[in-house]
């Protein structure tokens, strides 16, 4: 892969949660660099901070401290208000069991996101057309979630997650509640949107034939980042 500067940029960064008058120790000193249009695979056993890692690139949680660069905005140092307005515009979340909402039609479900743009009824329409288009659920726009299989309901929420065009998608588990089958075709449709859309994606995974998909793997353990990561292509 071409180098190319990072969307991401973590540096000496810690985070700890408190437990009683405990604080456990999350993540330790992680510096990582993540370049537009890679797809990074993050593994590790359970506890190892890998769902922390994630939450916190994503902007759903705060560092103890240290910097979390994307594109270069500082998002540790945003308020809580601009973290909110930052995390609406620039990621797109996966999520392992959907999180569609079920009264609402696949066409409502992508539309989402949208609602709180200020693009007119007829663009947003565009933007979940084309998302859905993407991700070959075009014919299946006015089904309820409850009408279709699971992996058709992933790919749903993949079009839920890129329909805001974000700086990056964020993938928790995105393959752990579907059968080996369907987990093929949402790993094949995320490479595509890394190869087609350049679509920068941070996956967390228990699963060697899921990650190996991903450019880079990175592991955690014990909150610690395995400074060699494993590169495939």
């Amino acid at each position: 892969m071409p180098n190319k500067p990072p969307i991401v940029e973590i540096k000496n960064l810690y985070k700890s949660y408190r437990r009683g008058n405990q604080t456990i120790p999350v993540l330790q000193d992680i510096n990582l660099d993540i370049a537009e249009g890679e797809f990074l695979a993050l593994m590790g056993p359970s506890g190892s901070g890998k769902s922390t890692l994630l939450n916190l690139i994503a902007g759903i949680d705060k560092a103890d401290s240290g910097m979390i660069k994307v594109v270069d905005v500082d998002i540790n140092s945003l308020s809580e208000t601009d973290l909110a307005r930052w995390r609406s515009g620039n990621v797109g979340f996966v999520f392992q069991f959907y999180n569609l909402i079920p009264v609402l039609t696949a066409f409502e479900n992508v539309e989402l996101p949208l609602l709180l743009t200020g693009l007119s009824r007829k663009e947003k329409r565009e933007h979940v057309e084309t998302a859905l288009k993407i991700v070959n659920l075009s014919d299946r726009m006015e089904h309820y979630p409850g009408q279709l299989s699971g992996g058709q309901q992933q790919r749903v929420a993949i079009a839920r997650a890129i329909v805001t065009d974000p700086t990056i998608i964020v993938a928790d588990e995105p393959t752990g509640d579907l059968d080996r089958v369907s987990a093929e075709d949402i790993l094949e449709l995320m490479e595509r949107l890394v190869h087609e859309l350049c679509k920068t994606i941070i996956m967390v995974t228990h699963d060697p034939r899921a990650a190996k998909k991903a450019h880079i793997i990175k592991q955690l353990d014990k909150g610690v980042l395995n400074a060699n990561p494993q590169t495939y292509i």
